[in-house]
């Protein structure tokens, strides 16, 4: 007597049948999560610096690398020789906040020249005659107010020159120069993001703390560089 009334018994499912297509979803979903979380680690790795500030004073020439309200290094620069000013095509140094957009340059040898951001492959030597171009280290600007909206798409930037005879007096085409030692040291303190504002005033106007007895204290953990 057929105890399934001529209806075949359903086939069980052996052990490891449909395990392929398992595996292959917990696969796609463990790779989708490898993708989320390089995401959020790049994110994290990208995050603005809101720890530093730069504040340069084109009337001192002197550059100001402050750390949470600390002083932590200043610096002699030249910024143009031919005045101050945001106007497209023009060559001035721009006045008011701007931020680090990119940072160009990691591990190149002091004087190595850059054309259009990218390395020649040339090494030129401080205070090589007639030579003037742009060396060492790059930080582009971003402009972040009216007077200097113009400043990314004009280039400018913090950058080291091989006219170190020339720093501390303004003799740039817009751009902020610093000896290729000095634009190492700052390159590799400050991230994309950080803010930098540009005053025609002394720094000690822009940067009270930098005339406070808390800045100047023992008890200040940064080491205040004075150049």
């Amino acid at each position: 007597m057929n105890m399934n009334n001529g209806r075949a018994r359903p086939k069980l499912a052996r052990r490891g049948e449909g395990a392929p297509e398992t595996r292959a979803k917990l696969d796609g979903l463990t790779i989708r999560c490898c993708i989320l979380l390089l995401a959020l680690l790049l994110a994290s790795c990208a995050a603005p610096d809101t720890r530093h500030q730069i504040v340069v004073s084109t009337r001192e020439q002197k550059l100001a690398l402050i750390d949470r309200g600390n002083v932590l290094a200043i610096y002699p620069v030249s910024t143009s020789k031919f005045g101050l000013g945001d106007w497209r095509g023009s060559r001035f140094t721009p006045l008011g906040k701007l931020e680090i957009a990119k940072k160009i340059g990691d591990n190149a040898p002091p004087g190595a020249v850059f054309k259009d951001r990218l390395r020649t492959g040339e090494v030129v030597a401080p205070d090589s005659p007639g030579r003037d171009p742009i060396v060492t280290r790059i930080l582009w600007l971003r402009g972040m107010e009216a007077q200097n909206a113009n400043a990314f798409t004009r280039d400018i930037y913090i950058h080291g020159t091989p006219e170190e005879q020339r720093i501390g007096t303004p003799a740039s085409y817009g751009c902020i120069r610093m000896r290729s030692s000095d634009i190492i040291r700052l390159y590799d303190v400050v991230g994309t993001g950080a803010a930098v504002t540009i005053v025609n005033a002394p720094l000690a106007t822009a940067v009270p703390s930098l005339v406070s007895a808390h800045s100047m204290a023992d008890t200040n953990p940064a080491p205040f560089v004075m150049r």
